[in-house]
């Protein structure tokens, strides 16, 4: 097999294996605290594959590339994967990977504030008109705000519930906000010190940094006294750290060496699409014809945004 294909297969371990995350994560909540849960599947991951690496001979980033790792790992997985699983314990899980796909939204924020126009936009020509593509973001983000309010709207006026569905919706934005950061952190790195690394192993200390930030933050709050084991949420956790951490990182990574930025980018349509179905014939979550027209607002927001 080539690597052209190979690289087409890891895309679609990617589209189906982080499409399922969703679902895992809201299962294993039915016994573990979210934090805490969080916690053990990224210090497992990052161990596991720091361990494999090291048995393989690979290089592994030195004492003076983990403060900068550290900090990767507690705005990419503290926050970025913190946040959607705190959200996941009043959103249904559907719901939250849609509105975790806003996360254009705040790099384009980002990128303004930071003055980068790295990631998102493409490469433009010099005949390009600079106009032309704000104006096309500018779009994109106003379809997909309003993508969001077509989905939380109804939910919002249910009363007590409805105000922990809007902790639960913010929590997901704050994920997209600790995405963005980081994201724009990586690529400034990745232009002065990074350059030479392996991007597994870069992930594995990422993650494995990140998992102790929220170690810490979930023993903070008092969650080890909620801390629960059963088989079916044991299983979901397992799921998370092989599947959804491991194999789904080492695809993303040998997907991006091989394929182009604007395929490979693709994955992030497909998982809201699996997200969404999964939640409905598992947990039976509510899936109308109002959530599915809201969801493609806001994916065709994000794809405006996104080009």
């Amino acid at each position: 097999m080539s690597s052209v294909r190979r690289a087409y297969f890891a895309w679609v371990v990617v589209c189906i294996v982080w499409g399922t995350t969703y679902l895992a994560i809201r299962i294993a909540l039915e016994s573990f605290p979210p934090i805490l849960m969080a916690a053990i599947r990224w210090i497992a991951a990052g161990a596991i594959l720091i361990a494999a690496l090291k048995i393989r001979g690979e290089p592994l980033p030195g004492p003076r590339a983990w403060p900068s790792l550290t900090v990767l790992g507690i705005l990419l997985l503290g926050f970025g994967n913190g946040a959607v699983v705190w959200a996941e314990q009043t959103v249904a899980s559907g719901l939250t990977s849609v509105l975790v796909a806003t996360v254009p939204f705040w790099m384009v924020g980002v990128d303004a504030l930071t003055g980068s126009r790295v990631g998102l936009a493409r490469q433009a020509r010099p005949s390009d008109s600079e106009d032309r593509l704000t104006v096309r973001c500018v779009v994109g983000l106003i379809v997909g705000f309003a993508g969001i309010v077509m989905l939380v709207w109804p939910e919002l006026r249910a009363g007590r519930s409805g105000r922990e569905f809007l902790i639960g919706v913010v929590s997901t934005q704050i994920a997209g906000i600790g995405w963005a950061i980081g994201s724009s952190f990586a690529r400034h790195r990745g232009r002065t010190e990074a350059e030479s690394e392996n991007v597994l192993a870069t992930a594995a200390f990422e993650m494995l940094f990140g998992g102790i930030a929220l170690l810490l933050a979930g023993l903070a709050i008092g969650e080890w006294a909620q801390l629960t084991f059963t088989s079916r949420s044991s299983l979901a956790l397992a799921h998370l750290i092989f599947f959804g951490a491991i194999a789904g990182f080492t695809a993303y990574a040998y997907m991006l060496k091989h394929l182009p930025v604007a395929t490979a980018s693709l994955y992030a349509y497909i998982n809201p699409i699996i997200a969404v179905v999964l939640g409905a014939l598992v947990l039976g979550e509510p899936f109308g014809l109002r959530m599915a027209l809201s969801a493609a607002v806001v994916l065709i927001g994000v794809a405006l945004v996104r080009s």
